[in-house]
């Protein structure tokens, strides 16, 4: 996939652990380690919005596209 996700490296520069994130964004942490491993085929935009309000980032902190 062309498109990696940093999630785990903008959780630790701000010291919170997928579970909290995931309590405060509202989904499972099934989905959170779906969307952080790389293997999630879509993210609604709600999803995005409220990763980026909980972790104060920009959509391209944890989203970064790599040419194949």
């Amino acid at each position: 996939m062309s498109i990696k996700v940093n999630l785990d490296i903008v959780l630790s520069e701000r010291n919170m652990k997928s579970k909290e994130l995931a309590e405060i964004i509202g989904i499972t942490e099934a989905n959170l380690s779906i969307l952080k491993s790389g293997k999630a085929k879509a993210i609604r935009f709600s999803t995005l919005e409220a990763i980026c309000k909980a972790l104060d980032c920009q959509p391209s902190d944890i989203l970064e596209y790599i040419e194949d």
